[in-house]
């Protein structure tokens, strides 16, 4: 690339990174209710009670003291999954620069790691991927949700970008950070070992830069495993995430995920032209098989984690770059016309969906949970019923159970109060509770009563 061309380059790849941070500020200030809500809630909760209790990765701990996720009771709220580096830095960016709240503060750093990943396919495959990343509504909108998967993406495709710079051992920690943001990333380093072949072949050199590599990007998964098994209360269950449901070859399972997802949801269905055609080009001397070995992690990563896939539609958030890659490779082959019009329909029908998840569908939670922040106490335990989501308990800004039944028993266990959006005599719960303890508020849209004052 000569000079110009470089310029030029940088220029394009700098208007693209604007974009891409421009769309995802679209409610960056929105409340944490909104679609996968409550993932986000328990991903934010993390970062929340780390300014409550205190910054510290190796104990991370949410608000749900409840069995539904482990099985077995979570009296401490311990939340032993990704290891916490996105939620400590949220929690350290917003007790420095308390002028932004938590949320936006975890929101901006995701927008950070998805603009990052956009420089990245700009560096590694050209402008037309980067752009169409930046672009796609899917991606706008995960890119800017709070969840560990964008900054897994982001360290995942940075690994990919030094080790083809030949440099092994910063590739080694970044794909360690990948790892730990979510395991699902060696999907996305399969390409790993095709990449080191291709700059010193089968030699003890490629196998000693394999090994290296190996060792910094996997050993701190392996050490964050053994430590969070002393917390079993505290480890979702997720065998079911590979093939609890028995779906995998399934119809549906090629339905969920090749028509309603990639087709529909992500593609907007005119995007499978270009991506189609972005599949059939044979590779170019440049990229050679790297982004054939990319997209065959992501297709096993389909394969492997079967339910998870089809039950979460977030979890396509690691295919999103190898699907860029492949729209803008088939993009390049189209005649501009066509490309225009393919691109147009394909974010058109994209958003009509993604428009949808930006909605907060119960805006009441967030009206009954800013109100009992503010009348009940700080250390308040508090049972917000709403069929064990945990968005409602999120906006309480307290630990406590999202499920009501067993009142007496969480009562035992520290249950202080009781909110719920079912505020009317037919929810029989809300009906008995009324009767027995002091309601605090109580009206068309909610219901708060103190657990801890029973009647006379």
């Amino acid at each position: 690339m000569d000079k110009k061309s470089h310029k030029f380059f940088g220029f394009g790849l700098a208007v693209v990174a604007a974009l891409a941070i421009g769309l995802r500020l679209y409610h960056v200030n929105s409340p944490v209710a909104d679609w996968h809500s409550w993932r986000q809630s328990d991903t934010a909760a993390v970062a929340r009670n780390f300014l409550r209790f205190g910054i510290d990765p190796l104990h991370p701990r949410y608000d749900d003291l409840s069995n539904i996720q482990s099985g077995k009771d979570n009296p401490m709220g311990w939340r032993m999954v990704e290891f916490p580096l996105y939620q400590a830095a949220g929690a350290g960016l917003a007790k420095t620069f308390p002028q932004l709240s938590l949320e936006i503060w975890l929101r901006l750093l995701t927008i950070a790691a998805s603009v990052g990943t956009t420089i990245l396919l700009g560096r590694m495959a050209g402008l037309l991927p980067a752009f169409v990343f930046a672009v796609l509504p899917y991606s706008v909108y995960y890119g800017r949700t709070i969840l560990p998967d964008p900054h897994m993406v982001f360290w995942a495709m940075l690994s990919l970008w030094l080790v083809s710079r030949r440099w092994t051992l910063l590739g080694g920690i970044a794909g360690a950070l990948a790892m730990l943001s979510k395991p699902m990333a060696v999907f996305l380093l399969l390409p790993i070992p095709y990449l080191l072949y291709m700059q010193s072949g089968f030699s003890k050199k490629t196998l000693f830069r394999l090994f290296s590599y190996s060792l910094i990007a996997f050993l701190p998964l392996v050490l964050w495993r053994r430590w969070i098994m002393q917390f079993p209360e505290g480890i979702p269950v997720s065998s079911w995430l590979l093939n609890g449901n028995g779906i995998r070859f399934k119809g549906a399972w090629f339905h969920w995920l090749f028509a309603t997802r990639l087709g529909d949801l992500i593609l907007g269905f005119w995007g499978l032209i270009p991506f189609g055609l972005g599949l059939v080009m044979s590779p170019n001397k440049k990229e050679t098989w790297a982004f054939r070995w990319l997209g065959a992690g992501a297709l096993l990563y389909l394969i492997i984690f079967a339910s998870g896939n089809v039950q979460h539609d977030y979890y396509q958030i690691l295919l999103v770059p190898v699907v860029a890659i492949f729209v803008g490779k088939g993009f390049r082959t189209m005649k501009p016309w066509i490309a225009i019009v393919s691109f147009l329909f394909m974010i058109s029908f994209s958003w009509f969906t993604i428009r949808t998840y930006y909605w907060i569908n119960r805006p009441e939670i967030v009206e009954a949970g800013r109100v009992a922040d503010a009348i009940i106490p700080k250390d308040a335990k508090v049972i917000a019923s709403y069929n064990g989501d945990t968005t409602f308990l999120y906006q309480t800004g307290r630990q406590g159970w999202p499920l009501g039944f067993e009142i007496d028993k969480k009562i035992a266990m520290g249950a202080t109060h009781y909110v719920t959006v079912s505020p009317s005599d037919h929810d029989g719960e809300t009906k008995d509770l009324a009767a027995r303890f002091t309601v605090l508020v109580r009206n068309e849209k909610f219901a708060i009563i103190d657990l801890t004052r029973p009647k006379k």
